[in-house]
């Protein structure tokens, strides 16, 4: 019985420092008491007070060749999970947030202003616009009768569903490849990023089911790079390494669909000319994909 409290009391103690060690690892090294864990040291504030890493500029006249390509990130698949985790935030540090915490949260702040509709920059939105698009409000017929009575307390009668984190199931990125004449090599430059959500009308509702999901809005990236420079992402490999998500989204360490190409038919999709055949579909994707690869090849050859 006294090995077995033991033993309790070992377990317990373990796993109350994983939690605090999965709060945060800033300072174990050099805390002297459990309080300092966490704290960021005055050194690594200044360390962190840097810019993400500039675009070099680009002249039209070094750019042979380019094609714009509109993809999809799916969210199931595990080299793309560190987009969608953490949705729980109770022990992790406080720069580990969700790709799509981290847009919303800069957008909200003012931080990321481009903010459009689509992926042409065509229509700009405001917050109101993107809440309007995450936010349904069910008011039962009861509520309705006491409105008309005059009674103005009914808020235990609305239901609020609101699009979270975790219903978040992909993303749509728009970018350009292009082979650049000076280094003479293949190049890849993100131009827009969009999280995918189920619509917000049907979500949750059992008489009204869809597998569709739509962009929430779409965001130009290169005005969201400060504040993903600053979010940092969970490395399996190596935790205390953590990269950011401009490094893993510019990195391409992702695995992504290609849904349409910049063409002479108005840029239609894949599913536009191949449809009803999702296997049809993704080798068509593929082929475009080589075809991409296989340009940087024929540029050197004489």
């Amino acid at each position: 019985m006294k090995n077995l409290k033991s033993c309790l009391f070992i377990g317990l103690s373990f796993l109350m420092t994983a939690t605090t060690f999965a709060q945060s690892h800033f300072n174990i090294l050099n805390a002297k008491t459990p309080d300092e864990i966490g704290k960021v040291p005055v050194e690594r504030q200044i360390a962190d007070q840097d810019t993400p890493l500039a675009y070099w500029h680009i002249d039209d006249r070094d750019v042979l060749w380019s094609k714009i390509v509109w993809e999809h990130i799916d969210l199931n698949q595990r080299i793309n999970l560190p987009l969608y985790f953490p949705i729980d935030t109770t022990y992790v540090v406080s720069d580990r947030r969700s790709l799509f915490y981290t847009l919303l949260n800069g957008i909200k702040k003012g931080k990321i202003k481009e903010v459009y509709e689509d992926s042409f920059f065509k229509s700009r939105m405001s917050v109101k616009d993107i809440e309007q698009r995450m936010v349904r409000v069910d008011t039962s017929d009861y509520a309705f009768e006491l409105l008309n009575s005059g009674e103005t307390n009914i808020q235990d009668d609305i239901d609020v569903t609101r699009i979270q984190a975790q219903d978040i199931d992909g993303y749509q990125i728009k970018g350009i490849w292009y082979f650049d004449r000076l280094q003479g090599e293949m190049k890849y430059r993100m131009l827009a990023i969009a999280p995918m959500a189920p619509d917000v009308q049907i979500l949750g509702r059992e008489d009204m089911q869809s597998d569709e999901s739509l962009p929430l809005f779409w965001v130009y990236y290169p005005s969201a790079r400060q504040v993903l420079h600053e979010s940092s992402v969970f490395n399996e490999k190596n935790p205390r390494a953590s990269i950011t998500f401009d490094d893993l989204l510019n990195a391409r360490r992702f695995s992504a669909l290609i849904l349409r190409e910049q063409n002479m038919y108005g840029n239609r999709a894949i599913s536009d000319y191949i449809q009803g055949n999702a296997t049809q579909q993704v080798l068509e994707s593929e082929r475009i994909k080589e075809h991409i690869r296989n340009k940087e090849l024929d540029m050197w050859n004489y």
